[in-house]
């Protein structure tokens, strides 16, 4: 036994995670008797910055006046989450998330261990990057309880499992595994553990972390697992028999296995006519190869192949590049990254702010760009084009990728022209072949199968999608067994 200043003893026990936590200012111990030579007194220990005192005051203390033993008054405290452990290892663990750690007598082995921890979180609201116009306006949180909440509430049945565990050596961030038993693949629940298991690092502080190291391949730039803000997306992902991860602290789930076709899937896709829904999917897949390819081929036809140029245009382009002093690619690179340079801006200030430079500075600098001769006003619409191009796609952070991927091919077109963009594109076909997610092909219609396009490129009506997507190898393929009945032709006669 050891005796401390305050009188209090305690044995090698307790003594290992109280030394270590009393070092901070902000840890309390305090009893509720001042005669230690009783044996009915309690030892509480808690984080004052992290618990609900209104709480402690309320339904904890009232509780320590009548000597109730720890089973007892494990029995009385109307508090949920109550737990008697002896684990040194546990009770230090508990403390530093809030809860308050109670000692009858002495016995300084075993603490009764009450949840009152006060976790802050946001109000639940609209997701804020990816927002539509129709469905569901409920977006996640930070607080990964709630998150699960969400989700169980759209999905109440027994088959929707939750594993815990805990991740980062300093930030013991609470990651939970989520899936529909029944549905999902088993190989992948087992390999999204075992990277889950493997990750050594300090600080896990969002969701990008463990996307990045439980990826197949963490040096490509293109995401491997879906993140997403949306309730909608992430139950449909669990029906398709896909994998949702949460992190504690993160707004935003992540999907796996995930495909690169889903980066142009909108969830408004499913709220309009499936003829609607096809046209805005093949006009996002456009948009991403024209962001991609417009400067490229603008650089390559003005330096090796004005023969391409029909001869009205020719005209057009060339007065309007008579007085620009510069090779296209200089021209290029000057506006595009002037581009990339107010939109960085714009991210990174208030959001007010940054809205009036995105406008004003784009306006002003476009226009004086044109005046200075510096650059030709079509290279401007087309750069303009890309631009906007570049954020159709419904995942914000497959945006990013598009917008690097240009820079490489129109290297590659001012060296050989049109070869170059060729085999840019060849190199990065072959790069999406190979990438996989969890094992998966990450390219949704290789290897074929048809399952794939009743919801991918195209969104068929939902009476031609009553099987699962086969690239996920589902447990349960069908998701309906039955035929949609449509009604028939309206009849004039009474029958």
């Amino acid at each position: 036994m050891r005796t401390y200043k305050d009188g209090m003893k305690k044995d090698s026990s307790t003594e290992n995670w109280f030394d270590e936590l009393s070092k901070s200012n902000d840890f309390i111990k305090f009893t509720t008797s001042s005669d230690l030579q009783q044996d009915n007194y309690y030892s509480i220990y808690f984080y004052r910055t992290l618990i609900r005192s209104e709480i402690m005051h309320d339904q904890v203390l009232p509780f320590l006046t009548k000597n109730y033993t720890l089973e007892e008054l494990m029995t009385q405290i109307p508090v949920q989450q109550l737990t008697i452990t002896s684990d040194s290892y546990k009770i230090k663990s508990k403390l530093l998330k809030g809860y308050t750690a109670i000692q009858y007598g002495d016995n300084f082995t075993e603490c009764l261990l009450v949840n009152i921890s006060n976790n802050v979180s946001r109000t639940i609201g609209p997701p804020i990057m990816e927002a539509t116009t129709l469905g569901p306006q409920v977006g996640f949180v930070e607080d990964m309880d709630v998150n699960i909440n969400l989700i169980r509430n759209k999905l109440p049945i027994s088959d929707l499992h939750v594993e815990e565990f805990e991740v980062g050596n300093l930030s013991k961030t609470g990651v939970s595994v989520i899936y529909v038993s029944g549905i999902v693949d088993e190989e992948n629940v087992e390999t999204v553990r075992q990277r889950l298991k493997d990750i050594q690092y300090d600080h896990i502080p969002d969701s990008s972390f463990v996307s990045s190291m439980i990826a197949d391949n963490s040096h490509s730039i293109f995401p491997q697992s879906i993140p997403t803000e949306r309730l909608d997306r992430t139950i449909g992902g669990l029906t398709e028999g896909k994998i949702a991860i949460v992190v504690d602290g993160s707004p935003n789930v992540l999907l796996t296995p995930a495909l690169i076709d889903e980066t142009f899937i909108a969830m408004e896709d499913y709220y309009v006519n499936w003829v609607l829904a096809t046209f805005f999917r093949v006009l996002r897949i456009f948009g991403f190869a024209l962001s991609i390819f417009i400067t490229p081929f603008y650089v390559a036809i003005l330096t090796f192949h004005y023969e391409l140029i029909p001869p009205r245009f020719l005209e057009s382009l060339i007065i309007s590049r008579a007085s620009v002093p510069f090779p296209p690619i200089i021209e290029v690179f000057f506006l595009e990254l002037t581009i990339e340079l107010v939109k960085e801006a714009g991210l990174r200030l208030p959001s007010k702010i940054g809205q009036t430079l995105g406008i004003v500075g784009g306006i002003v600098i476009g226009q004086a760009v044109v005046e200075a001769k510096l650059t030709s006003n079509i290279l401007l619409i087309f750069v303009g084009l890309g631009t906007l191009a570049s954020y159709t796609s419904a995942i914000y952070k497959f945006n990013n990728t598009i917008r690097f991927i240009k820079f490489p091919i129109i290297i590659m077109a001012q060296l050989i022209g049109l070869l170059g963009i060729f085999m840019g594109f060849i190199f990065l076909m072959t790069h999406l072949l190979r990438l996989t997610s969890l094992g998966r092909p990450y390219i949704g219609s290789y290897p074929f199968r048809k399952t794939a396009f009743n919801d991918l490129w195209f969104r068929l009506p939902f009476s031609m999608q009553k099987k699962r997507p086969t690239n996920l190898r589902p447990a349960t393929l069908f998701r309906s067994t039955t035929d949609i009945k449509k009604p028939g032709p309206p009849s004039d006669f009474d029958e």
